[in-house]
């Protein structure tokens, strides 16, 4: 009697939050029909050369994380949420990827990147090779290399960027540059005896040794570039934050003699340093910090541009007339609500991005490496706090439980012997880990399909259901680089040249 009760009040609270429009059936009528006249203009297809590439990358940003987002910022911007519109829902074609790596259904962020970056899928752990290399085992990498879409972007002539909200040789971003049995070999000191004898070269340093003309590269994890025990510029008292290369390399100062002669390159590692920069004078740009930085929970500034990733600024006329390449990424970590605020940011990023470049000319793509096992139900209400309760408890233990649930994780806690009772913690704390089903250290990834989001230049190329190894093969076929060239032809009217702000690339490390 007691669950009927509340069912019955929750379904009375619900229908009171139906706005007026919504209970006039002409309402949903006039939406679908607008929604129909908007589909039947994609009839006519962009099929133009792409002369800018932008891709968003959202590490585990699968399908509920990015409906839960949505939510999230219809609540920030005082609206009930779920009727609120992502940049990323306003893109006219969707695709779904298959994450799986070539040994693993469920996969891992190298695996994956190596996919939508380079073109071909390889085995889990593994950056920027093919199938035949074995995770940890140096000796199976000669020849097995693969290119990236960065490096097609940059023999075509084009600025190439790479922005992330996690450490520059983390697995996500470093499949654009790097080729590694081991997504963990960050500099030599993480790796062992064999792989360092077998020739086999740490990720940091293939950041500065691969693609030397990387323009823009924005990021954390700079410890990875100095040698072991040298103090931290930031944290010099910190044991845990100093140089950890074994070769006593400094990579920063290598990376500026990688440079041609006359150019200028430019490292900093804090906000202050970036702005004091005359960016006018700028030719290449480095910037660390010590890790991931993401902003500070609560309303999204609407003036402040940190920290809004930026790294469409490459683009800028200052550094190329042929236009750019552009890999932003953004990190999912297991607590729900830095999770969902992080998403809500690259979404603000993704609208930025939008207002300064041109669907003639620039194909944006937004997608998800993977999944993770997060997921929000419980019968909520319309407009229930996204982090808030379902309006029921349990029917077995009689005890509240929050919307989102993780299905592992560290969220599992048993309290004198039965699950915790949310209603007696703080369930809204940014570092509130939302109940799992099975205990583990660590949540993993999801193994279902991802959502690929395009606009622009042969953006309907991306549809129904590919492999994910098939997105940067469209979108370099959209710009006419790598080899998927038979179809361009010298009298192919290229697109209006992009002139770009570079400050869009100052917005990371704040």
């Amino acid at each position: 009697m007691k669950a009927l009760f509340v069912l019955l009040l929750a379904q009375l609270c619900s229908a009171s939050l139906v706005p007026e429009r919504e209970k006039d059936p002409e309402y949903w009528r006039r939406q679908a029909q607008e929604t129909l006249r908007n589909a039947l203009q994609l009839q006519r297809l962009n099929q133009n050369v792409a002369k800018n590439l932008i891709l968003f990358l959202g590490d585990g940003m699968g399908v509920s994380t990015v409906t839960a987002a949505r939510i999230l910022k219809g609540q920030l911007q005082h609206g009930q949420g779920e009727e609120s519109l992502l940049e990323m829902d306003k893109f006219p074609f969707v695709a779904l990827a298959k994450t799986y790596n070539t040994n693993a259904q469920v996969p891992d962020s190298a695996g994956t990147a190596t996919a939508y970056l380079c073109g071909v899928k390889a085995n889990e752990g593994t950056l920027g090779v093919s199938a035949g290399v074995t995770r940890d085992r140096c000796n199976t990498t000669k020849g097995q290399e693969v290119t990236s879409i960065l490096r097609w972007a940059k023999e075509a002539g084009k600025a190439v960027g790479i922005v992330t909200t996690t450490r520059v040789t983390h697995a996500t971003p470093s499949a654009a540059y790097a080729h590694s049995a081991n997504r963990d070999w960050y500099s030599d000191g993480e790796m062992p005896p064999d792989a360092l004898e077998g020739g086999c070269k740490d990720i940091a340093r293939q950041l500065v040794e691969n693609i030397p003309e990387i323009e823009v590269i924005l990021g954390g994890g700079r410890k990875y570039m100095y040698p072991k025990n040298v103090s931290d510029v930031e944290y010099p008292h910190e044991e845990k934050h100093r140089g950890t290369r074994l070769d006593g390399r400094n990579l920063v100062q290598a990376w500026r003699e990688a440079k041609p002669h006359g150019k200028v390159a430019e490292y900093v590692w804090h906000r202050r340093g970036l702005l004091a920069l005359n960016l006018s004078r700028v030719d290449f740009l480095l910037g660390e910090s010590l890790h991931a930085r993401v902003h500070q929970l609560g309303a999204v500034p609407q003036q402040d541009p940190c920290p809004v990733l930026g790294c469409w600024g490459s683009c800028s006329g200052q550094l190329s007339s042929q236009g750019c390449f552009c890999l932003q990424g953004m990190v999912v970590p297991g607590k729900a609500k830095q999770a969902l605020h992080e998403a809500v940011e690259l979404d603000r990023a993704i609208g930025l991005a939008s207002r300064l470049t041109s669907t003639q000319d620039t194909l944006s793509v937004v997608t998800a490496d993977h999944s993770h096992v997060f997921t929000f139900g419980g019968y909520t209400p319309r407009g229930n706090p996204i982090f808030g309760l379902a309006p029921m408890q349990s029917d077995v233990d009689r005890k509240p439980f929050t919307s989102i649930l993780y299905g592992n994780g560290p969220g599992y806690k048993i309290v004198a012997g039965e699950r915790e009772n949310v209603s007696a913690v703080d369930f809204a704390h940014a570092n509130y880990q939302a109940q799992s089903a099975v205990p583990l250290r660590q949540e993993t990834h999801g193994g279902e399909d991802v959502a690929v989001f395009a606009r622009g230049p042969m953006a309907h190329l991306l549809h129904g259901v590919h492999e994910q190894n098939y997105i940067p093969h469209a979108m370099a076929y959209a710009a006419c680089i790598g080899s998927n060239r038979g179809h361009c032809s010298a009298s192919a009217r290229p697109a209006t040249p992009l002139l770009l702000p570079f400050l869009g690339l100052l917005l990371l490390l704040c």
